[in-house]
């Protein structure tokens, strides 16, 4: 039998009887304080809503009506900001672009560094020039956020802005497709106007005007058929308004007597202008000339009008009935046949003055005798090779002379702020912004110094920059660059100059075309050593003026004592060039007749400042435009003045044969010539005082300066030192009265001067009778022509070629006196009597000022029935 015993399991201890109670209390515990929880006991609460108040605190503070207006005010901070950075980003777009490449050092944006990464990522990246509604956008919600109200629709306005930004990018794209310009449409309109063209031009066309008036319809709620209707409305009423003006003219016209004396349309006589004791001829009314005049005297009420009986032609028009105007004595009192008859409404209405009749006359064209002329092409010149430089090698050059720049400032104990390099095509300007207390005087004391570090030709310091507030120190560039005359012809500075007489020289240090007006240096002095581009630079001056004058507005009167520099020019004298009348050769070499052609051009400014005086008018500029207005008449001795270039090579060989005949006129010329259109450009070696006086030299405040030996010699040219620290090749310092302007001259080569006037000598062979500009003749004192009879003293004789002269005139249909004498190799004086003779004879015309005159007979048969007819066969 078994026996269990209860107790056989262990017997709980007292302990952990205890432990167990006391779980049970900790749970009753747990109870009681979630159930005060649950009704809530007030220091708990009290924790939990101080952080709730404070978080709410901050958000109610950064969503204060204060702090919105704060937000939108930046905004419209920032739209201008963004704005003014776009803007800038268009007057130095390259070199925004090349700081934000890490390429330029210094950022040209009126932002600095932020304006050319906003302008530079907005305008790039996006819609290109039209990126500048970005702007315009920001500042509308800026003003929407701190006043709460709008100043136009921003849902809608901000539509129409994208959607035309996006158009026009793509536009700016198609047109352009230059990728060097790729800032102007940005990457959006390259992308999609890239894709375009791959359709075609014209289905891109299409595609771009499908969307414009989609856009405009859509977007600006623009309606076409009204706008079509207000265009055709418009029309209608201009048309109408024509034919109601005409339908007055004809009733005016119907309802006006013809013999009305007191009528508005016709010439009231007791018109202070008629009644200055004048006689008005008719000399187009053929036998039937009519003669008035009036005199206003005690007992005479009346002007007194006689006609012969006219046969009253057919007059369409008052211009076709000119006039002339004859001064008489106060006493004199019309006499005519029949002064029963009246006089014709024609005659009445004729104006008293002259000028009257000249400004109803189309304004005068200098350019109309030689319309048909074309300017010579561009592609003439030629674009000279230039040292292919990489970049690489530039920047490393660059910041090469920078340190050693700053080594040899710092060795003498000179503080720098920073220095900036401009790298021109022969010369890089390095600029230095030196610390406070630095003395200008220690650095410019430093030339010979920097120039053993940098190991150059030869560096020239300018201490300060004017305008800039730097020093700037130059130096010549290892691999220096070619000017072409091409790129200053193509630049944008020459094509666009309103200059009367342009020349474009060369270039700056900073790659920009120099461009300057010769009739406000007014006179230029060219001066250097042999061999360093005088007469390159004479060539680049004409090149400039025949790129942009009309012949008939500028003339040059060419010295060259070498014989050999302007020899090519010679092919061009009937186009620009003038000249005494019994010059042989255009182109003056020889001493006495440089004489003659100076004193010769003193008869001319003598002449022109008559003409001035006559018409009250100051200056060449003011004189021809009243001309071409029809407010001076050529029947009183009035004309077109062409400007007038007198360049003169090698002038201290002049003063050397000639002396003091050639420095009276020329110091003439100097002072007084600009003002009529007149200007001297002179070279020479050196203008010391015995070649070039002071009173000339006062006359010439521009200047030019090659590269010479001496500070002595540039000191003598500028009155500045500088110029023997050049390099040379073209390597000039310019003056225009102010500051010295460092330049590279242009290079034009024997060739392209060869093209331009072969070119300009091609279009003279359409006009044979043009002749080159005659300028006053002068007598050659101290020579004699040896054609000339000294026997006969007579002007009325027949001269024994006259027959001869008449018979070459006749066959050749030209007048001229220089033709008879360059063919029959005679003198000046002769040939202008025998053509005297010949017009007495009728067989030429009246003198036609600087044309050749008319031939009145033109076959030999007429000349044989002439001469036979006077005797003289």
């Amino acid at each position: 039998m078994k026996v269990t015993y209860q107790n056989d399991t262990p017997k709980k201890s007292p302990k952990r009887i205890k432990s167990k109670n006391t779980r049970t209390l900790q749970k009753f515990a747990k109870a009681q304080a979630n159930s005060s929880a649950k009704k809530g006991s007030k220091p708990a609460k009290k924790s939990k809503s101080s952080g709730k108040q404070g978080t709410s605190g901050f958000w109610k503070f950064i969503s204060s009506e204060k702090m919105i207006q704060f937000y939108g005010a930046m905004i419209i901070l920032f739209s201008l900001l963004l704005f003014i950075s776009i803007l800038w980003f268009y007057f130095a777009p390259q070199q925004n672009i090349s700081y934000v490449e890490g390429t330029l050092e210094s950022s040209p944006n009126i932002a600095r560094k932020v304006g050319s990464f906003l302008s530079v990522g907005l305008v790039r990246y996006t819609f290109g020039i039209a990126a500048i509604g970005f702007p315009f956008l920001l500042f509308l919600y800026g003003f929407k956020v701190m006043f709460n109200r709008e100043l136009c629709p921003l849902v809608k306005t901000s539509a129409n802005v994208i959607i035309t930004m996006a158009w026009l990018s793509i536009l700016l794209g198609l047109i352009i497709k230059n990728p060097d310009y790729g800032f102007i449409y940005g990457y959006f309109g390259s992308y999609l106007s890239s894709n375009l063209l791959l359709l075609g031009k014209v289905v891109a066309a299409f595609i771009m005007l499908a969307l414009f008036i989609l856009i405009i319809v859509l977007f600006y709620n623009v309606q076409i058929s009204e706008w079509c209707q207000n265009i055709g409305t418009r029309l209608q009423e201009q048309r109408a308004n024509r034919a109601t003006e005409r339908k007055n003219r004809k009733e005016t016209r119907k309802n006006t007597p013809k013999n009305d004396s007191t009528d508005s349309e016709h010439q009231d006589l007791d018109d202070p202008y008629i009644s200055d004791h004048h006689v008005f001829t008719n000399e187009y009314l053929g036998k039937n000339t009519y003669t008035f005049e009036t005199r206003q005297e005690e007992g005479i009420g009346e002007s007194q009008v006689a006609t012969p009986e006219p046969s009253k032609p057919d007059y369409d028009k008052e211009d076709d009935i000119p006039f002339e105007v004859v001064t008489k004595q106060p006493e004199t009192v019309l006499v005519n046949e029949t002064p029963e008859e009246e006089l014709p409404e024609e005659c009445v209405s004729q104006p008293a003055n002259p000028l009257e009749a000249l400004k109803e006359l189309e304004p005068f064209d200098p350019h109309k005798e030689l319309s048909n002329y074309e300017f010579p092409p561009i592609d003439l010149l030629d674009d000279h090779e230039n040292s292919e430089t990489k970049q690489e090698d530039i920047k490393k050059e660059l910041l090469e002379n920078k340190h050693r720049i700053e080594n040899t400032l710092k060795s003498f104990c000179i503080a720098i702020k920073r220095i900036t390099a401009t790298v021109g095509p022969t010369v890089t300007l390095y600029e230095i912004v030196p610390e406070e207390g630095v003395r200008i005087s220690k650095i410019k004391n430093l030339e010979d110094d920097i120039a053993l570090s940098l190991a150059a030709l030869g560096i020239r310091i300018i201490a300060p920059i004017p305008g800039r507030g730097t020093i700037g120190i130059e130096v010549p560039n290892k691999n220096a660059n070619i000017v072409s005359m091409k790129e200053i012809i193509d630049s944008d500075k020459f094509q666009n100059n309103k200059f009367a007489l342009p020349i474009g020289i060369g270039k700056t240090i900073s790659n920009e075309a120099f461009v300057v007006d010769l009739a406000k240096m007014p006179h230029l002095l060219v001066a250097g050593a042999t061999g360093q581009g005088k007469s390159v630079g004479l060539n680049a001056i004409i090149t400039s003026l025949l790129y942009t004058k009309h012949p008939s507005e500028l003339k040059f009167v060419l010295i060259d004592p070498k014989k050999v520099e302007f020899t090519l020019y010679s092919a061009i004298q009937n186009y620009y060039l003038a000249e005494l009348p019994d010059n042989e050769e255009p182109i003056i070499t020889d001493t006495q007749k440089v004489v003659r052609t100076l004193n010769s051009l003193c008869v001319e400014m003598d002449q022109r400042y008559d003409l001035l005086k006559a018409a009250k008018m100051r200056n060449i500029k003011e004189y021809n435009e009243k001309f071409c207005s029809r407010q001076l008449s050529a029947a009183m001795g009035h004309r077109y003045l062409p400007y007038i270039v007198l360049i003169i090579d090698e002038f201290g060989d002049l003063i050397m044969t000639a002396g003091r005949e050639v420095e009276t006129p020329l110091a003439r010329l100097a002072q007084l010539a600009r003002a009529i259109g007149i200007h001297l450009v002179i070279a020479t070696q050196r203008p010391s005082v015995n070649i070039i006086t002071g009173s000339i030299k006062a006359n010439f405040p521009s200047r030019i300066a090659f590269r010479v030996a001496s500070k002595i010699d540039s000191r003598t040219i500028l009155d500045a030192s500088g110029a023997d620290q050049l390099i040379g090749k073209g390597d000039m310092l310019i003056t225009t009265g102010s500051d010295l302007i460092r330049v590279q001259c242009a290079f034009v080569d024997t060739p392209e001067v060869e093209r331009i006037v072969n070119y300009i000598e091609a279009k003279s062979e359409l006009s044979p009778l043009l002749e080159p500009y005659a300028l006053p003749d002068v007598p050659d004192k101290g020579k004699e022509d040896i054609f000339d009879d000294p026997d006969d003293t007579s002007s009325d004789a027949i001269d024994p070629l006259f027959v001869d002269a008449a018979t070459l005139i006749v066959q050749t249909q030209q007048g001229s006196t220089s033709f008879i004498q360059r063919r029959m190799k005679l003198g000046y004086n002769r040939a202008g009597r025998i053509m005297d003779q010949l017009c007495e004879f009728g067989v030429v015309g009246q003198a036609n000022g600087s044309k050749p005159r008319e031939v009145l007979i033109k076959t030999d048969a007429q000349l044989q029935d002439l001469l036979a007819s006077k005797g003289m066969l």
